[in-house]
């Protein structure tokens, strides 16, 4: 598909979302978290005449509401639920890790929040808020069947200020946890884009991008057509927009716009919506759960914020690619090594 308003709209709510040693991936790799014959063995699973997929009902202040799910994988010891970017985006694009983590024997969930993709889109904004979702994602876990014995969080972009506040909200209900490719701080995010990647763009074509932005003409053709080259590409996912995957695009068509300029704001630039205070660098240190940060040499996050939030988890570990954004994509050899790496080395532990 072209450029068009229905893409552009949300081209970042995916994104919401380097420096530092990377976690290595260990020499000899360990066995995977059961055997395949286990994991394959869906025998016992209630959804598995659906291929897995299912509606999971969710009760919120506007009333009960369906959430979407698919699982792969069967392993009731190590489940590990996928908490995608925006607010108001999808799991599509997390269709790459179909390619990797079967064979790490974790069961996981492609999920679809509140708003977009698949599930319900309820127009109350009242429902647009950190803790509303986090109640979301506490309900998911129940459905599922996840305790602080088995249930594990990986947050991408937006997903990772979720996976934040979930375990600081229910610590005791998560066993790891995986923070990729989102700082913080969305005042610290903020001023590495204002300080570090707005001056690396052409000063005319931001100053027309700023321009278009303070006029609320983010419709018009300019916006997106200096941003995809002069900064998607630089810092999104590190190829020209016409290569980007299906999975990718098929998640931009998903997502639900609204939700992610009332939360965000226009445009990756800078965040001006209800999330522009959020900030949870010092509360880091309640997380003591292992955790992995994942970040990208090229990202619109601050790799080294990255590493210093790595730093202030108590049991923080850091996984630094030379990817972007989307490092799953354009750095994914690092990017799933280490975090297989990671998530085998949980399975391991009580």
């Amino acid at each position: 598909m072209g450029m068009r308003k229905s893409w552009i709209a949300g081209a970042l709510a995916m994104m919401l979302g380097s420096a530092g040693t990377a976690l290595a991936a260990q020499e000899a790799a360990p066995a995977p978290a059961m055997p395949l014959a286990d994991y394959l063995d869906n025998s016992g699973r209630a959804d598995a005449w659906a291929g897995g997929e299912q509606l999971v009902p969710i009760t919120t202040p506007d009333g009960p509401h369906n959430v979407w799910l698919k699982r792969i994988g069967n392993n009731p010891d190590m489940k590990l639920l996928l908490l995608h970017g925006g607010p108001g985006g999808t799991s599509d694009y997390f269709a790459a890790f179909d390619s990797f983590i079967p064979a790490t024997g974790v069961e996981y969930y492609h999920y679809d929040q509140l708003g977009a993709g698949r599930s319900d889109r309820p127009d109350n904004d009242a429902l647009w808020t950190i803790p509303r979702f986090v109640d979301e994602v506490d309900q998911v876990r129940q459905a599922i069947g996840g305790d602080g014995s088995n249930f594990c969080l990986l947050g991408h972009s937006w997903g990772g200020i979720l996976a934040i506040e979930y375990a600081l909200a229910h610590p005791d209900r998560v066993k790891c946890v995986i923070i990729s490719n989102m700082m913080a701080s969305i005042p610290a995010y903020n001023a590495y884009a204002d300080t570090v990647l707005k001056p690396q763009m052409d000063p005319a074509k931001l100053a027309r991008v700023e321009a278009l932005e303070a006029s609320g003409q983010t419709d018009d053709p300019d916006y997106m057509g200096i941003l995809v080259p002069e900064f998607y590409e630089k810092h999104i996912l590190r190829r020209p927009a016409s290569e980007w995957p299906v999975p990718v695009n098929r998640g931009f068509e998903g997502l639900n716009p609204h939700v992610y300029v009332l939360m965000q704001g226009p445009s990756e630039l800078g965040a001006s919506g209800r999330l522009e205070n959020w900030d949870r660098f010092e509360d880091l240190a309640e997380i003591t759960v292992p955790t992995l940060v994942i970040s990208g040499r090229h990202d619109t996050m601050d790799p080294a914020y990255m590493a210093q939030m790595a730093q202030q988890l108590p049991n923080g570990q850091l996984l630094a690619t030379e990817g972007s954004h989307m490092a799953m994509y354009d750095d994914q050899q690092a990017y799933f090594d280490g975090l297989t790496a990671f998530l085998l080395d949980q399975a391991t532990k009580d």
